[in-house]
């Protein structure tokens, strides 16, 4: 009688660890479409920054010209 319980304690665990990991499996997805999304802006923001110093440099070669 106490293997049945122990075994259906057991058995419980289990299932109720197996409803984790799924739960885990899930939020990783959701994390891994998060990342690509914060790459992608980090990528935007880094060509962004490359072009307004390019835009600085003209304007500091310029005022450089008048003077």
């Amino acid at each position: 009688m106490a293997e049945n319980s122990e075994s259906e304690v057991l058995a419980q665990e289990l299932s109720n660890l197996a409803g984790k990991v799924a739960e885990l499996e899930t939020r990783m997805t959701e994390i891994e479409v998060v990342i690509e999304r914060l790459e992608s802006a980090a990528e935007t923001t880094s060509r962004a920054m490359e072009e307004i110093s390019r835009h600085w440099d003209a304007v500091y070669r310029a005022m450089r010209r008048a003077e």
